[in-house]
């Protein structure tokens, strides 16, 4: 099947996470997409993230960061700081749909790539840049990455042990959380706009993503709370703040997550533990109820919890319609039924990496593909193919090799 953006090409000037991510998923929906790198070295993150092994177990030059963000993109090494790098990458904006960066504010306006610039070449150019702070703003010139905006943003007030208890404090989320929320909202606000180009006016736009917004603004459900009620979210550990049950719990063999969603799913779960009588009790009968009383509902319902086994419990549970689930590590998640059925673990051949193990596009359309089979890039693989494309010859590539325009 085809994929729903083939007839866009995509210039991805950007490096490390949350530009990449969003190109890529640009590329799952079928778009062309150019990686522009580095003459010297390329992308940072070809060096971040753990070597990936082959099947000797012998690392391969390639990393599982650099893999994870750069499925299905060619790459092009290019020096911008050359006019000839320049002109060179204003012949790629010309033929473009979408241009996404993530350099510091200013920066491509040193080599004539800003947008004001290149709108003049290509008005129906939809522009993205992604920074730290964004393109306003006191901190618009500074750089950042993931866990700053996990902390600026309030992320790590609410994650982490709560105050009192051994250990507390915060606790980072544990992927590049910011990078990836930011690249979402990137990968919405460029479809949107080219769907503005190409339904109402007939041109393109500059989008302005700071990861600190889109963090903020992914947890504005916990914003609310504060805005509703004057409460500051606090650490609490796995439960939730908002529902009750809603967190880890031991069984006698390993933790099991619960998630209580109504109150008649508490009554069903009460009649579970053999303690009937606490959907009955004021203090737990409603969800509010038991959010004001956790601490003397929790202790109960963890006490009968710790004498059961936690993959008989969650049988049970799930028999009697109560949302629960194993706390998996990934080696259980890749051995899921569910998630082998669903097709989330795919392989593929990478011209350096061999056979490459990964993560498939979740987004399953009825009538369109989603996700490529095309491997990561090799750093430099496609600059002959790219060039050619713009209607250079051998000589020319040659020369521009020579000089160090190009790798």
């Amino acid at each position: 099947m085809p994929g729903a953006l083939n007839h866009l090409k995509v210039l991805d000037f950007s490096r490390v996470f949350a530009g990449p991510w969003t190109a890529q998923m640009l590329a799952d929906f079928g778009a062309d997409v150019v990686k522009v790198e580095h003459v010297k070295g390329g992308d940072d993150v070809r060096r971040m993230g753990v070597p990936h092994l082959g099947a000797d177990g012998e690392p391969t030059g390639e990393t599982s960061s650099f893999l994870a963000m750069n499925r299905g993109k060619r790459s092009l090494a290019l020096d911008l700081s050359k006019p000839e790098g320049q002109d060179i990458a204003l012949r790629l904006v010309a033929e473009a749909d979408v241009l996404i960066e993530n350099f510091k504010t200013g920066t491509l306006a040193r080599f004539g790539l800003d947008y004001q610039e290149v709108a003049k070449l290509n008005p129906r150019l939809v522009y993205c840049s992604i920074t730290g702070f964004g393109q306003t703003g006191p901190m618009k010139h500074l750089p950042g990455y993931d866990p700053i905006f996990q902390a600026m943003s309030g992320l790590l007030s609410m994650t982490g042990i709560p105050d009192g208890q051994p250990g507390a404090g915060p606790a980072l989320v544990g992927y590049s959380i910011s990078d990836i929320t930011a690249g979402q909202y990137a990968v919405s606000a460029i479809l949107a706009a080219l769907n503005h180009r190409d339904a109402v006016s007939g041109e393109g736009q500059f989008i302005d993503i700071a990861l600190l917004d889109t963090q903020i603004h992914a947890a504005s459900h916990m914003a609310m709370n504060y805005l509703s009620s004057g409460r500051l979210p606090r650490r609490n550990g796995t439960a939730s703040q908002i529902t009750c049950p809603w967190q880890a719990f031991d069984c006698a063999d390993r933790p099991i997550m619960i998630a209580i969603g109504n109150d008649a799913q508490f009554s069903r779960f009460a009649d579970y533990l053999g303690l009937p009588e606490l959907a009955q009790d004021d203090r737990y009968a409603s969800n509010l109820a038991r959010v004001q009383n956790a601490d003397t509902l929790i202790p109960q319902i963890a006490a009968k919890l710790a004498t059961k086994q936690a993959d008989a419990c969650y049988a049970e549970l799930e028999a009697i319609g109560i949302p629960a689930g194993p706390l998996n590590s990934f080696d259980d998640v890749f051995r899921m039924e569910q998630v082998q059925e669903r097709g989330l673990l795919q392989e593929m051949q990478h011209g350096s990496a061999g056979l490459v193990r990964y993560v498939s596009n979740p987004v399953k359309f009825s009538g369109l593909d989603a996700g490529t089979d095309m491997p990561p890039p090799r750093f430099a693989e496609h600059t002959d193919a790219v060039l050619t494309g713009l209607g250079l010859d051998a000589d020319q590539i040659a020369g521009l090799r020579a000089a160090g325009i190009v790798k």
